[in-house]
């Protein structure tokens, strides 16, 4: 029983860790289109983002593989929420535009 709950809860983390780094870049992305240095905001975005969810990911595991793997789930499960609920914007989206079928 202790086990399946040390699971779930790596589980759990996975999903913060996928929240907070997926979720950061999608801030990153929104604020960098109008920074100053967008340069600088993206790679020190990258960095904290980079830092963090390793730390995250080493506390989590503890050097067992099961609690990796599951850790690693939750994290492409927060990619896929992030990325659904995160979609552009409404106002930007053209559904009757065409894009190109190839160079001009």
């Amino acid at each position: 029983m202790n086990e399946i709950v040390t699971l779930v809860a790596a589980g759990v983390a996975g999903l913060l860790l996928g929240g907070f780094f997926f979720g950061g870049l999608w801030w990153t992305v929104r604020k960098g289109v109008s920074a100053k240095r967008p340069a600088l905001l993206f790679l020190v975005s990258l960095v904290l983002r980079i830092v963090a969810t390793v730390a995250g990911f080493a506390v989590v595991g503890d050097g067992h593989w099961q609690r990796l793997l599951v850790c690693l789930l939750g994290f492409v499960i927060a990619r896929f929420m992030v990325t659904r609920f995160a979609g552009p914007p409404a106002e930007h989206y053209d559904a009757t535009a065409k894009e190109a079928g190839h160079a001009p």
